[in-house]
């Protein structure tokens, strides 16, 4: 089973992560507390330098390996985008050569974001499973590095971005966390655990990607087919095991949301907050939104995991009406 980080493997990541920026806030928005008819607490992960909480975990990942001495020449990995923005940060940080994988049709934006950072790119498969695929035949015929979606070295990391939420409101007593490969959520839990805190954990998957929502009734893996057009940081067709592991004793019950309950929530943050979110960085708002009756007087902590959006397809969702 997947080691989950203690609080002094949190409290140390933290520092490497603070290297390359500072802790991002977390603010009592009030027109979205109105909405949701409590208290609402958003946690700005698209306020890092790559747009989303991803890059901690890659910061820790390689921090792990220079510790090590096993830093490799090359690493190899495949993304719908903010993992590949993460591996190319980190890697570009180390002088490490960085080649990742992404699906057909994948964002252009996301893209471009991942080749500033001087990331190989190949474009490869319909979907992330297919990209991950190729990636470990890359690796292995090149001898290269292969960096998994999940890992604990990618958990520790992640993990500072619940740390600082449930530190800076600890009154918080239900978060909810959007699931595509499993780092962010199981990070939640584990720095609820290494905390002592109290909050209740909900994981949030697209009704269109529901392999964690169907792994975790099952007490299995259940590979899902993936149809979302939106939520693409949560297009995942094969849960991973480790994730599941440490999400299904410890979640408190999990939330489907749809793609038209994510851009609805996408324009509510836009409208009530300003900020720009990407599908999965909306879909904790979108469960929230979904249980509302059932969180009145309590303390709503959302995480808005990411802004990377392109900007047509935000223009296309900001027009519709609801």
């Amino acid at each position: 089973m997947t080691h989950l980080p203690t609080l002094q493997d949190i409290e140390a990541a933290a520092q490497v992560v603070y290297r390359d920026f500072a802790a991002t806030p977390q603010y009592r928005w009030a027109l979205l507390s109105e909405r949701l008819g409590t208290d609402c607490w958003l946690k700005h992960e698209n306020h890092t330098p790559v747009g989303a909480f991803k890059i901690r975990g890659g910061l820790t990942y390689f921090d792990q390996l220079a510790r090590r001495g096993a830093l490799p020449r090359e690493v190899v990995s495949a993304t719908r985008g903010n993992h590949g923005q993460s591996m190319g940060w980190a890697a570009r940080r180390h002088g490490v050569a960085c080649t990742i994988v992404v699906p057909h049709g994948n964002s252009v934006e996301k893209n471009a974001a991942m080749r500033a950072l001087g990331v190989a790119l190949i474009e490869h498969g319909e979907d992330f499973q297919e990209a991950r695929e190729h990636a470990l035949q890359i690796a292995a015929e090149r001898g290269a590095h292969m960096v998994p979606s999940f890992h604990a070295d990618l958990l520790r990391g992640v993990a500072t971005y619940w740390w600082e939420f449930f530190r800076a409101v600890p009154q918080l007593d239900v978060v909810y966390v959007p699931i595509g490969q499993g780092s962010g959520a199981c990070s939640a839990i584990a720095a609820k655990r290494a905390l002592g805190h109290r909050a209740r954990v909900v994981g949030v998957v697209s009704s269109h990607a529901t392999t964690y929502a169907d792994s975790i009734a099952a007490g299995h893996v259940v590979e899902s087919p993936v149809t979302t057009q939106l939520a693409d940081g949560m297009a995942c067709r094969v849960a991973d095991q480790g994730a599941l592991d440490i999400l299904r004793p410890h979640l408190d019950h999990t939330v489907q949301v749809s793609d038209g309950e994510v851009a609805a929530a996408m324009r509510h943050l836009f409208t009530d907050t300003h900020n720009v979110a990407e599908g999965a960085g909306a879909a904790a708002l979108a469960a929230a939104l979904q249980e509302r009756g059932q969180l009145q007087g309590l303390r709503v902590g959302l995480a808005l995991t990411g802004g990377n959006v392109d900007a047509s397809v935000l223009a296309q969702v900001l027009a519709r009406q609801g």
